[in-house]
């Protein structure tokens, strides 16, 4: 039977490889605060097609798809030996999703993965799925990756097949490519998923952030960004726990929200981009927002807008999960520029950019959020009431410099 196998194999290598190359301009306008991209970063398409294909003419006569990619998504960020890179969440068509490398000389487009996926070790517990890994160039010259792992509950029914602890997992390396699993963070939470590590240490010790959860999907009455401190990463223990930022009934983050991406450290204070949760008649909403803390007390939040920064627009709300953008890895360039990698709808990767800059311009000059209708109206009064004394001003301006002219 004549399948044309070197002849499609040639056309998949010349597809992939305009993909690849495929430029990505900003959308304009911007709304001041961020560009967003046009073209995704990375999407299944991305996946080498040797990661998918058994290329041999005798054990794969027909050229079949062995292994299907389902999305890519949800990656951390690291600016490393000159590259941009991201570190993605590759769900297979099996649902079980795991790590792979994709690099970029500017940020923007042009991202390819390295040769092979990443190989985590695991524990003694073996982990179900991986996902969502933060990546933390620490002060103590590691490089650290703070994941979700996931193991089916032992408590849960034989005819319950979805109920499932997920806890922090922790690993290491000097080189992304060669990976050390230190042991899973231990906290008082029955779930932790969202946590990140701090870049710096925190009175000698490593801090982190968690989402203390009582149920797998629910948060319960532990919901809330979480701080806390540990002695030791090898063997990481944090007791207490300490909600920094909580959930709010009537906003976007009123269901759950944990942080996304390890903070930025500006003159100003720490930036933190987090994930905010609020249930609709069509499910769950997710969208982004960002808060500052104190520099020297990361406990002490002493900005935070109202509403959210960044949430789903046009084909990002269609998806695996629709209506959903997701955040864990920004990357800050020397010159202030900053890289926001997001993922639409369990699916795909976008970036956008921004500056330290304006991000700090939004986070301590937006208004907060008063919590009630009439706060939100007032808070439009007041742009409305300054915007009509700058205009009585240039007016009153205009009118002096032009009798200036005809004197």
């Amino acid at each position: 039977m004549n399948t044309n196998f070197e002849e499609r194999i040639s056309q998949m290598s010349k597809e992939q490889e305009l993909l690849l190359q495929k430029s990505n301009t900003q959308i304009n306008p911007s709304n001041g605060i961020y560009h967003r991209y046009k073209n995704p970063v990375l999407t299944a398409q991305h996946i080498p097609f040797n990661w998918k294909y058994d290329l041999n003419t005798a054990t794969n006569p027909f050229l079949i798809e062995r292994f299907g990619i389902n999305a890519v998504l949800n990656p951390g960020a690291i600016k490393w030996n000159g590259k941009y890179i991201v570190m993605a969440r590759v769900e297979g068509i099996d649902r079980k999703s795991f790590f792979a490398i994709a690099e970029s000389p500017n940020g923007i487009d042009n991202f390819r993965f390295w040769d092979y996926p990443i190989v985590m070790p695991e524990t003694e517990n073996p982990d179900t799925n991986v996902y969502d890994i933060r990546l933390v160039d620490h002060e103590d010259g590691w490089i650290y990756g703070l994941f979700c792992t996931e193991r089916r509950d032992p408590k849960a029914s034989e005819g319950d097949q979805s109920a499932a602890i997920a806890q922090c997992g922790i690993a290491r390396t000097r080189d992304l490519k060669n990976w050390e699993r230190l042991a899973d963070l231990k906290t008082n939470s029955p779930q932790q998923r969202n946590v990140v590590l701090h870049p710096e240490f925190v009175d000698g010790m490593y801090a982190f952030y968690t989402r203390p959860q009582d149920s797998f999907i629910e948060a319960g009455k532990g919901g809330g960004i979480g701080f806390g401190l540990s002695k030791s990463i090898e063997n990481a223990v944090i007791d207490p726990e300490i909600v920094i930022d909580k959930k709010v009934y009537h906003t976007v983050y009123e269901a759950k929200n944990g942080q996304g991406p390890a903070p930025i450290k500006t003159e100003k204070g720490w930036l933190h981009l987090a994930h905010g949760v609020r249930n609709t008649a069509a499910g769950l909403r997710y969208v982004l927002y960002m808060f500052m803390t104190d520099l020297h007390d990361l406990t002490k939040v002493i900005h935070k807008p109202a509403g959210y920064f960044m949430a789903p627009e046009g084909d990002e709300r269609i998806g695996d999960v629709s209506n959903v953008v997701f955040c864990n890895g920004w990357i800050a360039d020397n010159d202030g520029t900053v890289f926001i990698y997001y993922a639409s709808s369990d699916t795909r990767i976008h970036v956008a950019t921004s500056s330290i800059e304006q991000l700090l311009d939004y986070v301590i000059n937006n208004p907060e959020d008063g919590l009630r209708s009439a706060t939100t109206v007032q808070t439009i009064f007041d742009i409305i009431n300054h915007n009509k004394s700058i205009e009585t001003e240039r007016e009153i301006n205009v009118h002096l410099n032009g009798q200036s002219v005809q004197h």
